[in-house]
């Protein structure tokens, strides 16, 4: 899974369509099932604030009316896109002691004076904690080989700090190795201990929705088998199976049992309840653990879904999203 959140009965591995198509699919019918692992970054639209700190005894944020979750678009009426042309502003002028700032919360842009506050070694403290981009790892669930659109995870990706949901300016999917896995117990999820090869670059990334991360593999697209896009009504109550990796970039295919189908149209996320039963898995994570988030789910020489979250307090269970959801999000 991608980020790890509060402790809940459900933990999303950390990421609605609210008008479903009318027309034809756009997607194939057969798509190449993933597994991979592998490194995400997406940076945001805006630059995220964070968090508030205080300076003498104040909160220069706070005092100027701005939250957790703001993105900042312009400093004194000039755009910025990311930190360093936000500290390259805020430095343009050696001698103000006050910024403007022009934000958005939510679908509305506000403007607000910002007090800042020059330190011993003459530098600006602005008493905001900024972020504009965000790193993890997922798994890969599938390419479509004849739009080469991509998706993995199976959920959204958001800032923990804030617990949005980051909006997408551009990103990159990239090689990532698992080099190994803190195990997963009741109470406590696990997860994939991983290495980065952020300059072997797999694709970029233009979403970020609740049916997962999208956009455009540009890779050779691998010689792989394709596996029929299950419908809905087409997945059962039994056996199946999982790809992921435990070790290196090696993807494997382990057991799983469906115990639950929800097939509610309101429903689009936890769709498929599953037990994992295959022990060489169970021995080596203890269950569903984070950055196992997008592993694709088979059954019958079909791909049905991909796995989305855990059940805390049993991680040998968890919950996956339809493919077809994930596939209709893609589509947009």
């Amino acid at each position: 899974m991608f980020f790890k959140k509060a402790r809940n009965i459900l933990c999303s591995f950390i990421i609605t369509l609210l008008i479903l198509p009318t027309t034809a699919f756009a997607y194939s019918d057969y798509i190449i099932a993933g597994g991979e692992n592998i490194g995400i970054q997406i940076n945001s639209k805006g630059i995220l604030i964070v968090g508030l700190y205080k300076i003498d005894n104040s909160y220069p944020g706070r005092d100027a009316g701005l939250k957790l979750g703001d993105k900042i678009l312009a400093i004194n009426n000039e755009s910025v896109e990311n930190i360093n042309q936000m500290v390259e502003k805020i430095n343009k002028d050696p001698d103000k002691d006050s910024i403007q700032i022009s934000y958005k919360r939510y679908d509305k842009t506000y403007n607000t004076n910002l007090k800042l506050v020059k330190n011993e070694d003459n530098v600006y403290k602005t008493g905001l904690y900024v972020k504009d981009t965000i790193n993890g790892i997922g798994t890969l669930t599938f390419i479509d080989p004849n739009t080469k659109i991509f998706g993995a995870l199976g959920h959204e990706i958001t800032e923990k700090n804030t617990g949005q949901m980051l909006e997408v300016k551009n990103g990159k999917i990239f090689k990532s190795e698992v080099q190994s896995i803190s195990k997963s117990s009741n109470g406590s999820p696990g997860e994939k201990n991983a290495k980065y090869y952020s300059n072997i670059i797999y694709g970029s990334i233009s979403e970020n929705t609740k049916s997962g991360i999208f956009g455009s593999y540009k890779e050779h697209i691998p010689n792989k088998t394709l596996y029929k896009v299950a419908m809905p009504d087409e997945i059962k109550l039994g056996k199946a199976s999982i790809f992921t990796v435990i070790k290196n970039e090696e993807v494997e295919q382990f057991d799983i049992e469906i115990v639950k189908i929800n097939n509610d149209d309101n429903q689009k996320i936890k769709n498929i309840l599953f037990n994992i039963t295959d022990g060489i898995l169970l021995s080596a994570s203890g269950g569903v653990v984070q950055g196992m988030s997008g592993s694709p789910i088979i059954q019958d020489e079909m791909i049905i879904g991909a796995v989305t979250h855990v059940i805390v307090d049993d991680p040998t269970k968890g919950y996956g999203i339809f493919i077809t959801h994930m596939l209709d999000e893609a589509e947009n």
